[in-house]
């Protein structure tokens, strides 16, 4: 069985392993995993909360005694079930939290199989040092372009044109799985704070640094997730491509993106009120009006004008000039295409 010393990141792009197996217990899972890993645990989340209980009430011996016994239960659960079809040649990676006895016990008992086993030394705890390093330590060396622009000038689209058309993005949105906006987080469930930050390391690992990278301009959280602080000090100092649209085409196209917002009026509404510190009540009143009358075209020309271009004026007054402008009539997906062409042309 060897043992697999993490030095960087950088390691994990050459494994020459099949599987990458975390051990762990599901809720850990769920928080954070390395990337690709699968979860086959070698003790349930109840289980483990009783094995620490018994470590720290009664002794370390008797909770020894029965994590061993699961532990062996649930290997053979998993030996008889996901591993059942694995032939002589399958190579997996095995890791727990600190790489100590659940990993160890599980790696084990596969090595004794027959199988190549490599163990994480230091479990996921090591990878997670090199993930704090990346994004909190050390300086990135990517090179960002920022496409800004207020609400519904469709920055996230045109991102996604610009992937089309070859160029490098970085779409955190997508990866917080936040449209960033006050609706942006309806029928979707966000990551994690620390598996947003492993999909952010996975992400920026894959793109060549020496090459532009688009990214749009954010606020320093994306829903609840918070920019870690090494891509946050590169955005700041980015350069910023700058868009604009007419107020019916922003809304309109508002409209097609948020489409599935409308299909629940009363989450709609709720979200509404939380702009109450903000709007007077007749003003609210109005934007509940629209929502109870499926008029989502007026409602959003009325969010976009009266609360959200107030609010991005304000902040884009402390950002400096963009190196580039771009005045679009209209947001179609022609429209887009061909802005996202001339923008790869020229910053590639």
């Amino acid at each position: 069985m060897k043992s697999l010393f993490l030095t960087s990141l950088a390691d994990l792009q050459g494994l020459t392993v099949d599987t990458i197996i975390d051990v762990r217990a599901p809720a850990e899972y769920a928080e954070d995993h390395l990337p690709g890993a699968i979860n086959l645990p070698v003790l349930s989340d109840a289980q483990r909360a009783e094995v620490g209980t018994i470590y720290t009430q009664v002794s370390p011996f008797n909770a020894r005694k029965l994590g061993g016994a699961l532990v062996a239960q649930n290997t053979a659960t998993h030996l008889q079930g996901p591993l059942a079809d694995k032939d002589g040649a399958w190579q997996p990676l095995v890791y727990c939290w600190r790489g100590g006895q659940r990993s160890g016990a599980f790696a084990t008992i596969l090595d004794q199989v027959g199988w190549r086993v490599q163990l994480l030394k230091g479990g996921y705890q090591s990878y997670r040092r090199e993930i704090v390093k990346t994004l909190y330590v050390t300086p990135l060396p990517h090179r960002l372009m920022l496409i800004g622009g207020g609400t519904g000038t469709a920055k996230t689209a045109l991102l996604h044109q610009l992937a089309t058309q070859g160029a490098q993005i970085l779409d955190l949105e997508g990866i917080a799985c936040h449209r960033g906006s006050l609706f942006g987080g309806i029928n979707m469930e966000q990551p994690a704070q620390k598996m947003f930050e492993t999909r952010i390391a996975a992400e920026l690992a894959k793109l060549d640094p020496t090459k532009i990278t688009f990214v749009e301009a954010e606020s320093s959280k994306i829903g609840n997730r918070v920019i870690p602080p090494s891509l946050w000090a590169l955005m700041v100092d980015a350069p910023r491509i700058h868009i604009t649209a007419p107020l019916m085409a922003r809304s309109a196209f508002l409209c097609r993106a948020y489409a599935d917002l409308t299909q629940d009026s009363e989450a709609l509404s709720e979200l509404l009120d939380k702009l109450r510190p903000y709007h007077s009540g007749a003003q609210l009143s109005q934007w509940h009006a629209k929502v109870q009358s499926a008029d989502w075209q007026t409602l959003a020309e009325g969010l976009i004008a009266v609360h959200y271009d107030p609010r991005y004026a304000k902040s884009a007054a402390h950002k400096g000039d963009a190196i580039h402008k771009i005045d679009l009539t209209d947001l179609d997906d022609g429209t887009l295409a061909k802005t996202a062409e001339n923008l790869h042309t020229l910053f590639s």
